[in-house]
């Protein structure tokens, strides 16, 4: 039996055989490689800037600019700059050994962890580079060091084999010329190429500029990214108009957003953004946000949902983190502790927003509430913290017009009725309900929206002490009046038989309100069922199950129609009956919509009592 011997070694990979899986897997977005490719270029100019700085270059420049260029005839797409370049034995080191990070190395030597970030440098994992033969046979790479060592070329086919030339090239930094495969054609057309870019490379911190050919002379050519986004500047430099135009730039909406979070976090989370809470057109249009996750101004990723709280999902915004990784996937936003503390840090940066606009421009803030509404309702259900920050901003919109704070609500009524706000869901269906409550000086309430039965319920369990009652679901004891009240048996048979029903239940109170005969009240809690059934129905798509409603009739003893209507049921009962039916339908109609044979019944009853006027 032999003897085994222990022995050390690093596993070997061929080029013929990770080449394959590179120019398929390495990105599950083709696009991407002219991302990797033009981003090692900024790399490379913010590596000459940084030794720029640290004084290890005598001269200064500042002309620094990246050169995208399209050749239909060559089919070829070139990425070139003027930054660092390579010596020949760096271009050894760095391009032809798969996964060696020059700015790994870069930092390490000029930099540490903490303020590369800073500095904008962007590749980590040196697999960029290789992300070019995803769509080329070829790849050439011709470079010039700015210690002014001798020009090279690098050529390089499909299978990684590749040869090192001697180059002629003056100008210091490298071009990358990728030959586009046969079945790759798409990335010769200049408006792909130019969608990537605005896609990917909108934001970068150095100049892009894009010659397909076929510019005019005439034409002026301008750099295809903003260098300095919005973002990055101080929230006071910044104008109304500017994150407007942002806006309408950046996701392509034609509409003003309602108002929008200028995030510039600094220790310990480190990540900048702007988010926007976009206008919609009505309560059912889809709320599908939009946010657009950058790592120093690269685009990396949109619709990310790991990196917001879900009952945000509704905004639309922008998020430069560059203590993420550029390949950033859904796993691990999922599972980073990071991640988590930058979602914590939104939620409270979107609730101080509305509480500054709430106290600080209020007009403004009352224009949009309505808008907003919804939303913040939505985020207070899901997250009592959000709640507690916000809710000295949650607005109530009155009948009249006007807007006022819980809190300010509760105050003026507190004579009156104390801890309670009356509300009702619909202005002119309850119309009559409301009149009563604003004769006698109580402001009530809209909660017109599906979500708000949801959201007084979760008020209510917030605050114990404070209840929410509809106008039409209890008379209110500022509504009595003074009058006597005497119960009449056979006025209650009399409404019984009108309406058809013997289970209704018919009461008598003296209103202040003698214009009014009767009214028709449903008990809060039926109510609030009844539309808690009709939501669930919505959100499963089947159909409701029905819910009892618990209905009575308020008799109002003060109202001279029932004074006559006593008297008339003792000599004319068919009269009382046409009396009571008329009644009983009008009572019913500021409760809801009469049915088809109801309204049938009413316009019959009603116009057979104009003849005999």
């Amino acid at each position: 039996m032999s003897e085994i011997q222990n022995k050390k070694g690093g596993i070997s990979v061929e080029s013929q055989h990770i080449f394959p899986i590179i120019k398929k897997w390495l990105y599950s977005e083709k696009d991407i490689f002219l991302r990797e490719i033009v981003s090692n270029a900024t790399d490379a100019i913010t590596k000459l800037k940084r030794l720029q700085s640290l004084g290890q270059i005598s001269s200064f420049e500042n002309d620094f600019k990246i050169t995208v260029s399209l050749d239909k005839e060559a089919k070829t797409l070139s990425v070139s700059d003027n930054g660092i370049g390579m010596t020949e034995d760096e271009l050894q080191r760095y391009i032809c050994q798969i996964a060696l990070s020059g700015a790994l190395e870069f930092i390490e030597k000029y930099e540490d962890e903490s303020t590369s970030a800073q500095n904008g440098i962007i590749g980590h994992f040196g697999l960029g580079f290789y992300s070019s033969f995803m769509v080329s046979d070829t790849v050439e790479l011709i470079t010039k060091s700015y210690t002014d060592a001798p020009a090279v070329r690098w050529v390089c086919n499909g299978d990684g084999e590749y040869e090192i030339f001697p180059a002629e090239r003056d100008e210091k930094g490298t071009t990358v010329i990728m030959h586009i495969s046969e079945s790759e054609t798409e990335y010769l057309d200049s408006n792909k190429i130019r969608s990537m870019l605005d896609k990917y490379c909108a934001f970068m911190p150095v100049q892009i500029y894009f010659d397909d050919s076929e510019q005019s002379e005439d034409k002026e050519n301008k750099p295809i990214n903003d260098v300095e986004p919005l973002w990055l500047k101080n929230p006071s430099d910044c104008k109304p108009e500017e994150y407007n135009e942002f806006y309408k730039k950046v996701f392509g909406d034609f509409r003003d957003p309602l108002f929008y979070v200028h995030i510039n976090a600094d220790y310990p989370l480190n990540f900048k953004g702007i988010l926007f809470f976009p206008k919609l057109n009505n309560e059912f249009e889809s709320v599908e946000g939009q946010i657009k996750l950058y790592y120093n101004q690269v685009f990396v990723a949109d619709n990310i949902k790991e990196i917001i709280p879900e009952y945000l999902l509704m905004l639309k915004g922008v998020l430069d983190c560059p203590e993420l990784p550029l390949n950033v996937s859904r796993s691990y936003l999922q599972n980073n502790t990071y991640t988590a503390k930058v979602a914590a840090h939104i939620v409270k940066k979107v609730a101080d927003k509305l509480a500054g606009l709430c106290i600080n421009e209020r007009e403004e803030y009352e224009k949009v509430w309505n808008d907003i509404r919804t939303f913040v309702e939505y985020a207070c259900m899901r997250d009592k913290k959000f709640y507690d920050r916000v809710s000295s901003s949650l607005l109530l919109h009155l009948t009249d017009g006007s807007y006022v704070t819980r809190d300010a609500y509760l105050e003026s009524a507190k004579e009156v009725h104390e801890n309670t706000v009356y509300y009702a869901t619909d202005a002119d269906l309850q119309a009559r309900y409301i009149s009563l409550f604003e004769s006698q000086g109580i402001k009530v309430a809209l909660f017109e929206k599906l979500i708000d039965t949801q959201f007084i319920s979760m008020l209510e369990s917030y605050e114990p002490n404070v209840k929410f009652v509809r106008v039409d679901a209890d008379v209110a004891g500022v509504l009595k009046g003074d009058g006597k009240i005497e119960s009449n048996e056979k006025i209650v048979e009399l409404f019984k038989k009108v309406s058809g029903k013997d289970e209704l239940e018919v009461v008598f109170e003296s209103l202040k309100d003698e214009n009014v005969p009767a009214i028709m009240n449903v008990s809060e809690q039926s109510r609030r069922m009844e539309e808690m059934m009709k939501l669930y129905s919505m959100s499963s798509g089947g159909n409701a199950p029905s819910f009892p409603l618990e209905m009575k009739m308020i008799i109002n003893t003060s109202s001279a129609l029932i004074d006559h209507l006593s008297s008339v049921c003792e000599t004319d009962i068919d009269k009382a009956e046409k009396i009571a039916k008329q009644i009983f339908y009008l009572s019913l109609m500021s409760q809801r919509n009469l049915t088809a044979e109801e309204m049938k019944n009413f316009l019959d009853d009603s116009y057979g009592i104009l003849k005999n006027y």
